[in-house]
Formats: structure tokens, C-alpha cells, sequence
């Protein structure tokens, strides 16, 4: 397991500007489907968990929920014009590779909806949805560049 430098975690959530979110700074998540074809759909509810583990919530409907599993390989894509000026990626580009497990209850399921910002609840009040852990496996740079340690 690869472990995200601590100022990437920090960039990983959306920024809340004014108290709303800014969506032009939404992370993708991309699967392949059994087509072959790539699933990229954004996430708001994207955020780091802990040093080694993406995290989000998952209350789609479509075609990236029915896919997703336990071990589903998934890529996480991430533009944040303050990586760029931290110096972390020159593109302000960070991608994500690890693998996911679904938490539909426990421990982990009750953490990632207690993190979850406000905007994401407000879109699953009843919490249909569910939390999915995504144990990173390689953090790099657009230019293919290690981020991560270990």
C-alpha cells in the first residue's frame, strides 16, 4: 500500500468557497465496465480517509454502482490548481490507483458518512448509499511521476 504525502491528503476534498462547493474541482473516479470501456463519473463526496485510503460515498444509481464491488480497481483523478502552487504537480494533477471495498455498514460506514460534507448528505437523506474505501496502491503525477512513499 502506498502512503499519500500529507499535502496531498489535505487538497483531496472539495474546497468550499463561500460555503458552497466548487464543482469545477470535483475528483473523477474511472472503473472499466465489462465493455472494456472506462467509467469515469465525478464524486463529491470524495476524501482522504487516512495516510494509505481514499474514501466516498456512494449514492449513484447508474451503471458505476451496479459495477462497483469489493476488489473493483478504481482511478482516481484529481485537478487542484493549489497542487501546482504547493509545487506537488507542475499540472496541478494528481491520479490515484487502488482497489475498493464496500462498507453498507460497521465502523467504516458510519466514519466516511460522519465525513462526509454537508452537501453530499443533503443528497441522501435517508442514506441509501453506501461507503467505499479505496486502499491506494500508487499516487503520481500526469507525467507519470511517484507521489507517494512506501
Amino acid at each position: 500500500m502506498a502512503i499519500i504525502p500529507p499535502l496531498i491528503r489535505e487538497h483531496v476534498a472539495i474546497p468550499i468557497v463561500d460555503g458552497k462547493m466548487s464543482f469545477a474541482d470535483v475528483g473523477l473516479v474511472a472503473s472499466a465496465l465489462p465493455s472494456g470501456y472506462a467509467q469515469v463519473t465525478p464524486r463529491g463526496s470524495l476524501m482522504a480517509y487516512d495516510e494509505g485510503h481514499l474514501a466516498l460515498w456512494e449514492r449513484g444509481r447508474g451503471s458505476t454502482n451496479a459495477e462497483l464491488k469489493d476488489g473493483t480497481r478504481l482511478t482516481v483523478f484529481l485537478r487542484r490548481s493549489a497542487l501546482r502552487q504547493a509545487g506537488i504537480s507542475s499540472s496541478g494533477v494528481v491520479r490515484f490507483y487502488g482497489v475498493a471495498s464496500l462498507h453498507k455498514s460497521g465502523a467504516i460506514y458510519d466514519e466516511i458518512w460522519r465525513r462526509l460534507i454537508d452537501a453530499e448528505k443533503q443528497q441522501d437523506p435517508e442514506k441509501k448509499g453506501f461507503g467505499v474505501l479505496i486502499a491506494i496502491e500508487r499516487v503520481e503525477d500526469l507525467a507519470g511521476r511517484a507521489l507517494h512513499e512506501g
